[in-house]
């Protein structure tokens, strides 16, 4: 290629018809039908693909795009994607899922912007985020893949199988399963009966009540002041 590459990154691609120069790295090139690029982190599939900026630094894709990042083992599909190959951000946009399938974490969401390097997931708009019995929902959130850590924002709310919990702000420890609420807090508990052997048979298989609380059995949950104490 012409002129001195900034990174020794490679980048390949093919489709059905291509325009531009190839091999000039200042100049658009565009992809189009069955578009395809891999660079040594992203496989990205799409209808059209633009490559642009020094060294093809900047990668444009829209329609029916699905692609992986195998650095960091996350599959995604969405509607448009910008990727930056310097900074390693990229930004999904339109009915987009990611699944992070070293954690079986799946996350669907309008907008998401996510880091590479720092490995972690700003959602925004339409947010659905699952993990073993969690369903996560809110206006905005971030995902915090190395440590297993999701806030959420904006009519968050956190459904742990019969369980709910709602809040301004909710920080979910995905290893512990431990929560943190914050603003406005509200909850529902299923409680479990125990020593259910000892009571009278007429009186098993009824339903268990549910009352409203702000914890739930084996499960820590904290508001944000009780965390301030280091409680």
């Amino acid at each position: 290629m012409a002129g001195t590459p900034l990174f020794a990154e490679k980048i390949l691609f093919s489709a059905n018809r291509m325009t531009g120069q190839a091999g000039n790295s200042n100049t658009t090139t565009s992809l189009s039908g069955n578009a395809y690029i891999k660079t040594e982190t992203m496989e990205i599939q799409a209808d059209e693909v633009e490559l642009s900026g020094d060294n093809y630094r900047y990668i444009k894709a829209s329609g029916n795009i699905s692609g992986k990042n195998t650095k960091t083992n996350m599959d995604f599909t969405c509607d448009s994607l910008e990727y930056d190959r310097t900074t390693k951000i990229a930004l999904l946009k339109g009915n987009v899922k990611l699944d992070d399938k070293d954690n079986d974490v799946k996350a669907e969401s309008q907008i998401i912007e996510y880091n590479q390097d720092t490995e972690i997931a700003i959602l925004q708009i339409q947010i659905k985020l699952t993990q073993k019995d969690n369903v996560c929902s809110g206006s905005y959130a971030i995902y915090y893949k190395t440590n297993q850590l999701l806030e959420l924002s904006g009519n968050a709310q956190v459904k742990q199988k019969d369980d709910v919990f709602r809040a301004q702000n909710i920080t979910l420890d995905m290893n512990t399963q431990d929560i943190t609420l914050g603003g406005n807090v509200k909850g529902k508990v299923t409680e479990t009966k125990e020593a259910e052997e000892e009571k009278p048979a007429e009186n098993q298989g009824e339903n268990q009540p549910e009352t409203e609380a702000d914890s739930q059995p084996g499960t820590e949950v904290q508001t944000e002041e009780e965390a301030a104490d280091g409680q």
